[in-house]
């Protein structure tokens, strides 16, 4: 099967989500193996993934040399660790495969996700990115046109747009590297974001695109089957924290719709997870899934994880 696998930027850095570099190299070496297990079972895979901390260690540096240098804008802060973390992939995947003896190779394809210059999201800066400050350094960043709000006690935070994902600029030349036996790493951090130009030219813009969203469009675009969102728990939850949690198996995504409606998947959690496989099974008919690395060739096969089905597919 064609399967497109997204790992969370928190699963690519050590503890406390340190950016190290040594801290994320030993990351990365510890989940590309899930990976190679995909692929020894003849599997297409495509590997998105996050990079809220990464992109976060940058813009930290920003604030630091503000007052001499100019700041990295956002698109360029998804480019360059689309690059970085890319690289690392690379040399893991490649020395996974390798001791998995499989001829396989791993590539990288820097990728840009089309947004509409005129989303709403645009005039309603809500995604929040970066470190927090304090009040004083807030205000002196805001004078270059960032936008921050309170967070009480932790201090103020930067908020930016993060428009819909409309099309991924690259997918062709991706089908046809995994049509070429070719282990793909795309659509890092969301995609870099950019917009059509009057002249239909592409041009990037401050935003950042939800990872999840744009891997569920990357899925549908390249015709995968399967799309896992990989996370820190082996399964979506209902009443989780109660003494009645329970986890969830195979469901419809009728009844995941259900159970989202209902409350079950906190919106700073689970919830936009659930929302993106819906859509993901919704539009193309095929299987999602959430569940951890270590889960992930079980789930598949249907014996671990929440597995999410059409409902058709459900008696």
């Amino acid at each position: 099967m064609r399967i497109v696998l997204a790992l969370g930027g928190n699963a690519l850095t050590g503890p406390k989500e340190s950016v190290q570099p040594a801290h994320q190299i030993a990351a990365v070496e510890a989940a590309t193996p899930q990976v190679a297990a995909l692929v020894a079972e003849g599997h297409q895979v495509l590997l998105s993934h996050g990079n809220g901390p990464q992109v976060g260690n940058i813009l930290a540096k920003n604030d630091i040399a503000s007052p001499v240098l100019s700041p990295v804008p956002l698109d360029w802060c998804v480019a360059n660790t689309q690059g970085s973390i890319g690289f690392i992939l690379l040399n893991a995947l490649d020395a996974s495969l390798s001791r998995a003896g499989l001829s396989t190779r791993a590539t990288v394809v820097v990728s840009r996700t089309v947004v509409a210059a005129d989303d709403p999201a645009f005039a309603h800066f809500t995604k929040p990115v970066g470190r927090f400050v304090e009040p004083e350094i807030a205000q002196r960043l805001s004078l270059s046109g960032q936008h921050f709000v309170d967070s009480g006690e932790q201090g103020w935070r930067r908020v930016v747009a993060s428009p819909q994902p409309l099309e991924i600029v690259e997918a062709p030349a991706i089908a046809a590297l995994l049509d070429a036996d070719f282990l793909v790493v795309a659509g890092g951090g969301g995609g870099i974001p950019v917009i059509r130009t009057d002249d239909h030219e592409l041009k990037g813009v401050e935003a950042v695109i939800d990872k999840d969203l744009n891997s569920v469009l990357l899925a549908a675009q390249i015709d995968a089957e399967v799309l896992v969102l990989a996370t820190n728990v082996d399964n979506a939850w209902l009443d989780w924290g109660k003494d009645t949690a329970r986890a969830l198996g195979t469901a419809s995504v009728t009844e995941m719709r259900q159970h989202l409606a209902g409350g079950q998947f906190p919106p700073g959690s689970m919830g936009p997870k659930v929302e993106a496989i819906c859509r993901f099974v919704e539009t193309t008919g095929g299987k999602g899934i959430i569940t951890n690395l270590d889960s992930i060739t079980e789930a598949i096969a249907g014996r671990a994880g929440t597995v999410v089905m059409p409902d058709s597919t459900q008696g």
